[in-house]
């Protein structure tokens, strides 16, 4: 009896003894869940269009024969070492011309430069997007990651109204009293007319996808790079899709002006400028026959874009800083 009174102290010991081990380590042990924080941002960079009237078979050309401006807000949340998720706002100008793309090489591109359309659009962007960040942050805001490679992508909903330039002279305009005006109301494409489609919204739908990297400055900064593309899902930012213009009897004015450019000596976006006319007549008159026959239809066949056989786009690079803002310090508990 002394022997199992002796065998069941001894358990108890060790009990106590094995407990009170693990008890002190655990409370020694650190924290080691992620606390989630939050980052605001500002940005700036540059836009760059694709579309009719810069085609994504030329997409190097594209990329950099008019840049324009970006500027964009975002709030960022980060969930876990890996995903954040992002709300932003981004303001962007594109522009496009087609005198500008292809005056360098008119003999492979005759009916874009013969059609002279141009435009310019400012975009305003809000996106929801997903982030998984390649290297993991540590346990809170103060040990993040020092140089983060990460992916992004989601939706985004933007607000757009093409415009352009009213003719230059001989159209009895002088350049000062040229203006940029709104392409949508002037129903270009004759948008409205009896078998025509109905005029296109303002507003549409995007996904934006791209890659981009984060480097740490201090517990409270960060500076950022990241590039993106936006495939859209309308073919009008550039206000040129269909390959028609209507029956032009039924539009007046500006809208006629606007619509068909064809025959507009100077290239349509510049204030004064040569003949645009100049090699498109040394083309007709000694060029190939292949050339000469380009030249003849560019000028009595009234084609516009593509026929919305692919979707405008474009692709925002983003410069940014990011306050990241310090969580709630949670002190340990006084006995």
């Amino acid at each position: 009896m002394k022997k199992y009174k002796s065998l069941l102290t001894g358990l108890a010991v060790a009990f106590i003894v094995t407990n009170q081990v693990t008890t002190s380590s655990a409370q020694r042990r650190p924290n080691t869940r992620f606390i989630p924080y939050s980052s605001v941002s500002f940005g700036v960079g540059s836009s760059h269009y694709y579309g009719d009237l810069a085609g994504y078979r030329r997409a190097i050309r594209a990329t950099y024969i008019m840049p324009r401006w970006n500027v964009g807000l975002g709030y960022t949340r980060q969930f876990t070492p890996h995903f954040a998720a992002r709300a932003s706002f981004t303001w962007a100008r594109i522009a496009g011309d087609d005198y500008t793309f292809n005056k360098n090489n008119v003999e492979k591109n005759i009916a874009q430069y013969a059609r002279n359309l141009h435009f310019r659009n400012d975009l305003k962007e809000f996106a929801l997007t997903g982030i998984y960040n390649f290297v993991e942050d540590g346990r809170n805001s103060n040990v993040r990651a020092k140089f983060t490679p990460y992916v992004f992508g989601g939706l985004a909903l933007v607000a757009h109204s093409p415009e352009a330039r009213t003719p230059a002279p001989p159209d009895n305009e002088p350049y000062e009293a040229r203006r940029w005006v709104k392409l949508q109301p002037l129903h270009t494409e004759g948008q409205g007319q009896p078998g025509r489609d109905k005029p296109y919204s303002l507003v549409t739908v995007a996904i934006p996808v791209g890659f981009g990297v984060r480097y740490m400055i201090n517990e409270l900064f960060n500076v950022g790079f990241e590039l993106g593309y936006r495939y859209t899902f309308t073919d009008y930012l550039d206000d040129v899709s269909g390959n028609g213009y209507g029956d032009p009897a039924l539009r007046e004015g500006l809208a006629t002006k606007m619509a068909d450019r064809r025959f507009q000596v100077i290239a349509a976006r510049k204030a004064n400028g040569p003949d645009r006319y100049d090699i498109l007549r040394q083309l007709f008159e000694s060029g190939t026959p292949e050339q000469q026959a380009a030249v003849q239809d560019a000028l009595t066949t009234p084609i516009r874009g593509g026929n919305g056989v692919f979707r405008d786009g474009y692709i925002l690079t983003n410069l940014s800083i990011h306050y990241v803002i310090p969580g709630k310090i949670k002190c340990p508990p006084i006995k």
